[in-house]
């Protein structure tokens, strides 16, 4: 007999909410409960909205991971979609979204980084990881916890050479911060 969730192929793993949809209210009970930081471009870019959260952890150990997703154009023409993902390690909830059964995004740091992003202040490399053919994977190390950002369709990919900036919203300068909200997301599962 366990408390604990398990996954017949990863063994225990925190449970995962994700919600319907979502607003400001939400998102700061979840940058204030959070153990691991909850990413978000700031600003956001134009035409981006916030359409999903999700969080892996429960009441007894806290949140483990945080996923936010956002929508907008993609730099190529049409809808874009875009999940940024804070873990610790084993968590998997990366691996998940980015279509893999793995718990952490294996090799990376192999090599030259594949891109560099601005991250808490702070430039950071990130690699391209395995991913399921609609999609496409980078992850690396922020805030001492793996993050990812996956995005669909592939081609979205250059957004990763846009003017990004990552912060973390757990952060007090963002407290009160007004996002858009936008159609909830599919892409969170759940």
């Amino acid at each position: 007999m366990t408390s604990s969730w398990e996954c017949e192929r990863h063994g225990p793993v925190p449970p995962l909410r994700t919600w319907a949809g979502v607003n400001a209210e939400l998102v700061e009970q979840a940058a204030r409960s959070a153990d691991v930081p909850l990413w978000c471009p700031l600003p956001l870019l134009p035409g981006w909205s916030v359409t999903g959260l999700a969080l892996a952890g429960d009441e007894r150990v806290g949140a483990r991971a945080t996923a936010l997703a956002l929508a907008g154009p993609c730099p190529l023409g049409g809808p874009a979609d875009m999940v940024l993902v804070a873990e610790e390690p084993g968590t998997g909830l990366g691996g998940r979204l980015a279509g893999t059964d793995a718990l952490d995004p294996g090799s990376v740091a192999q090599g030259p980084p594949d891109a560099k992003i601005e991250v808490a202040g702070h430039p950071t490399a990130l690699w391209r990881c395995e991913s399921a053919p609609d999609r496409v994977a980078f992850a690396g190390e922020a805030g001492g916890v793996w993050w990812w950002a996956v995005l669909w369709p592939p081609a979205s990919e250059l957004l990763l050479i846009e003017d990004l900036e990552i912060h973390d919203l757990r952060q007090e300068q963002h407290a009160g911060l007004v996002l858009p909200f936008g159609a909830p997301t599919f892409r969170l599962g759940g």
